[in-house]
């Protein structure tokens, strides 16, 4: 069922493609619509990563849907048990039919004659094939599933054993009884390191700089409770929401009074780590929320350092050495497996190349707006979720808000939108993710800018945005409406205004 022509067409079978699927189906009914996955399974980053102990970073009560209770036991949950969920969601909504495998997106043209995307797609077996659909609504994710950001280092090519990313782990590795150095301090470093300790010689964390890390149980004992005396779906929402809340407080309270924050965050390692801990490897240079914390479920990370089976240096590398890594204080760390847990490559869309009536679309030089779509784009949204708390409670919401501009286009009789900017010269650009995380800053010429206010301006703010994007007026004198062969997208702007003020 290739060479389509589709009301819209979903990019990406992971957390957010098959959440955007069942909100359309949901909330449009009647619509036509495709989801194009490049891999052979569903899953997303599920799926992808395969390193020992892939787990969460955030609390399933949020990470999960709003349309559907999390039930698993744990709050921090493994790879496998977040793909059993995932599955479930595919086979409840009945959205076998719509998945088409192996079909990765190379270009997406945009015709304002015809008021569609016109998609080419590569499949697995070498084939391409051609889409075309009115709406085209990216869920492929932030980061390139072609690898991960792996730094030069000086020598690499003179050590011995395996040099492995994360992204690219291979099943065969064996670590049993190995000297093993992990470089990165972030989510999948803290996540490596104690699932490793048990069956390595030992495991050394190697970092730069400390992160802020911070222990949380596996389990909400909250939740569980809640489950015992409400129904399903009433225990999951009031302890979503107490999560919710309870993330917002934090985050708030580390934006307004960082150096009290930064003194407990520290204070509650001291009580992790005992009092003889060497709080040089905990103390990061900038304030928390600078950069992500990480969570560690059940203090396992700190567990596996008292007890001898794993280490944190803190210093830079000189150089790789047959047997392991030369430091800048002259120190060597021996190795037989190094991991480099280095971060992730951002792209903005994956890998495809847009066009708009010919015209090349690049993604760093258009402002976001409400952070679902792109100035002067037409019918095009991605979903980006929050950097300081769970990922699908953007994603959800930008799911509904995109089925209301659909409706609302309907109900208008036009065939186009797109959010223009009154007074480009106005924005004054920003990166669109306020983080100092390398993977940031290695990526901000490609990423999408924000303004100095809304709607080109982020929340992070799950509260504001529901209002921002389930309650505020679609037309809001900024999204632009056009009908299909009027005129170019671009050049319609003001007609459009007219039409949307006399509709």
């Amino acid at each position: 069922m290739e060479n389509e022509i589709l009301d819209v067409l979903i990019v990406g079978a992971g957390l957010s493609g098959i959440g955007a699927a069942v909100h359309l189906t949901k909330r449009c009914p009647g619509k036509s619509f495709a989801i194009v996955e490049g891999r052979e399974r569903i899953g997303g980053t599920w799926d992808l990563f395969r390193y020992p102990g892939i787990r969460s970073d955030s609390d399933m009560y949020t990470l999960g849907y709003n349309f559907k209770p999390w039930k698993a036991r744990k709050a921090i949950a493994d790879a496998p048990t977040i793909l059993s969920y995932l599955q479930e969601t595919v086979q409840e909504n009945g959205l076998e039919k719509y998945i088409r495998f192996e079909r990765k997106v190379t270009d997406a043209s945009w015709s304002s004659e015809t008021a569609r995307w016109t998609v080419d797609l590569s499949h697995g077996d070498g084939s391409t094939s051609q889409i075309e659909c009115n709406f085209l609504f990216m869920c492929s994710g932030y980061y390139s599933y072609e690898g991960g950001h792996k730094p030069d280092f000086k020598g690499q090519d003179d050590f011995a054993g395996p040099i492995v990313h994360p992204q690219e782990w291979p099943e065969d590795l064996d670590y049993a009884g190995k000297k093993v150095v992990v470089i990165g301090s972030g989510a999948t470093a803290v996540t490596l390191i104690p699932s490793m300790a048990d069956t390595a010689e030992h495991v050394t964390m190697l970092q730069r700089s400390p992160t802020y890390i911070v222990s949380r149980p596996a389990e909400d004992k909250f939740a569980l409770a809640m489950r015992k005396f409400l129904p399903s779906k009433w225990a999951y929402g009031v302890t979503r929401w107490r999560n919710v809340l309870y993330q917002l407080f934090t985050f708030n309270l580390a934006r307004s009074k960082p150096a009290a924050f930064k003194k407990k965050l520290l204070e509650m390692v001291r009580e992790e780590m005992g009092d003889g801990v060497d709080m040089k490897h905990f103390t990061p240079s900038y304030n928390p929320w600078d950069q992500r914390l990480c969570l560690v479920p059940d203090s396992d990370l700190f567990e596996s350092l008292k007890s001898g089976k794993a280490s944190i240096v803190t210093d830079h590398i000189e150089r790789f050495v047959k047997d392991g890594i030369l430091l800048k204080s002259g120190e060597k760390l021996e190795a037989d497996i190094i991991v480099t847990a280095t971060g992730l490559k951002l792209v903005s869309g994956g890998h495809a190349q847009f066009e708009i009536d010919g015209e090349p679309v690049h993604f760093g030089s258009r402002f976001n707006y409400k952070g679902v779509m792109f100035s002067d784009v037409p019918n095009l949204a991605m979903t980006f979720g929050y950097t300081n708390a769970s990922w699908t409670l953007k994603a959800d919401l930008t799911s509904e808000y995109i089925c209301r501009l659909i409706n609302t286009m309907d109900r208008k009789g036009v065939q186009i939108a797109y959010p223009h900017p009154s007074d480009p010269d106005s924005l004054i650009p920003e990166t669109i993710v306020d983080f100092s995380s390398g993977y940031i800053e290695r990526a901000a010429a490609d990423l999408p800018k924000q303004g100095q206010k809304k709607p080109w301006r982020l929340n992070q703010n799950y509260a504001k945005d529901i209002v921002n994007l389930r309650h505020n007026a679609v037309d809001d004198g900024v999204m632009v409406f056009a009908k299909a062969g009027s005129v170019s997208a671009q050049a319609a702007t003001e007609a459009s205004k007219t039409e949307s003020v006399a509709a």
